[in-house]
């Protein structure tokens, strides 16, 4: 699902950069990854994202897909200088264009809740990440997005959404084990989960 006006806003803010350089710290204290793997990012809009991954854990490819045609050309425009490293993908992450076991590491900068079979988008990475591959991310939850102001402003899906328990059992149907080292509140959550062999 693509973002309406008031969320492609928040995603090219300055704010949502100061929001992903926080994440991306905390990522990098809650799960070592050894330089030069494969990453996917999923709804990688406006490419800062990319370039913040690119920068933390120097893989030596990242696959960032977006559904989006016009966030995707933000994004080579930004990433111009990258792109021998940076793949962009026009792509939905509830089917990931990518072999099963072909990266070591995913990244969600809040993604997961636009998926309409959310359950599904996980799974997907789940095949897409070899045994001990991470998923990082961050993700938040109804009481957010879904209030009586954000509801009118923000376009979401509507049916089958997910608190933190649902999140979890997710992940856990994906094959992806959750961190001690995550952190959950009743509005979202920011962690890692591992890829089970």
């Amino acid at each position: 699902m693509n973002v309406n006006w008031p969320e492609r806003l928040w995603c090219n803010s300055f704010l949502r950069r100061v929001a992903q350089r926080r994440e991306v710290s905390v990522w990098r204290n809650m799960h070592s990854i050894k330089p030069g793997g494969d990453f996917l990012e999923i709804g990688c809009g406006n490419g800062a994202g990319a370039r913040m991954v690119l920068r933390a854990f120097r893989p030596k490819r990242i696959v960032a897909l977006d559904t989006d045609p016009a966030m995707l050309r933000r994004a080579a425009k930004r990433l111009n200088g990258e792109s021998a490293r940076i793949v962009l993908l026009q792509a939905d992450a509830q089917y990931i264009p990518l072999p099963d076991a072909s990266m070591d590491a995913a990244v969600n900068f809040g993604i997961v809740h636009h998926l309409e079979d959310w359950a599904l988008g996980l799974r997907e990475l789940g095949r897409v990440l070899r045994p001990g591959g991470v998923f990082l991310f961050e993700e938040i939850f109804p009481p957010l997005y879904a209030n009586a102001l954000m509801k009118r402003l923000v376009a979401h899906p509507t049916e089958n959404r997910f608190h933190g328990p649902e999140f979890k059992a997710g992940l856990a149907e994906a094959g992806l084990r959750l961190s001690e080292r995550s952190k959950e509140s009743r509005f979202g959550m920011v962690g890692a989960a591992i890829k089970e062999s």
